[in-house]
């Protein structure tokens, strides 16, 4: 999606990516606080969303930033006071990988998102005290415990969690749902 993205920059914004990360180097925000850049593109020059985001990562690496891994990410995630909800997640992610050798785990700031074909659920530390567990569905199950949802990422609805012990047998098959409809 980002190719796309940037081979279509110049005619949806007028520059270049290249040109872009020149303007935000001269005259934008700290090229490595990419929030501030996003805000500034699209404060100061109307810059659309995707094309935001592509700019900041360029300005970004341009300036010596190096993108996390997956589990550098991750860790970013769960430290600090939402250490302790690291199980919960390691959990979580031990049944959506054992769903299918189609399954990867990507990398983002704020939560990780599972995907095959398409992304079926996102794990993010909500709070200190609970784990947003966000399934995509094209037709929900029948479940009190899901909550209609806009995120993370791309889900339909979501579940929280809270306890090791709220990852049970109806969160393994209602994930396995979202697993199935996302193929």
């Amino acid at each position: 999606m980002m190719a796309a993205v940037t081979e279509s920059m110049r005619e949806r914004t007028g520059r270049s990516l290249e040109e872009w990360v020149r303007l935000v180097e001269a005259e934008g925000p700290d090229p490595l606080d990419q929030k501030a850049v996003r805000g500034w593109l699209k404060e100061q020059h109307g810059v659309p969303q995707n094309s935001q985001w592509a700019i900041a990562d360029a300005a970004a690496r341009a300036a010596g930033w190096e993108r996390p891994t997956v589990e550098g990410y991750i860790d970013g995630q769960y430290e600090g006071a939402k250490a302790v909800l690291r199980p919960i997640f390691d959990r979580v992610r031990e049944l959506a990988e054992a769903l299918g050798d189609d399954v990867t785990a990507e990398g983002w700031s704020t939560y990780t998102p599972f995907v095959r074909s398409r992304q079926f659920a996102a794990i993010a530390a909500a709070t200190k005290t609970r784990v947003d567990l966000g399934l995509r569905f094209v037709e929900a199950p029948d479940s009190p415990r899901l909550k209609p949802s806009k995120g993370p990422g791309q889900s339909t609805h979501k579940i929280g969690l809270t306890i090791l012990d709220d990852v049970d047998e109806e969160v393994e098959s209602l994930l396995r749902a979202a697993y199935e409809q996302n193929g």
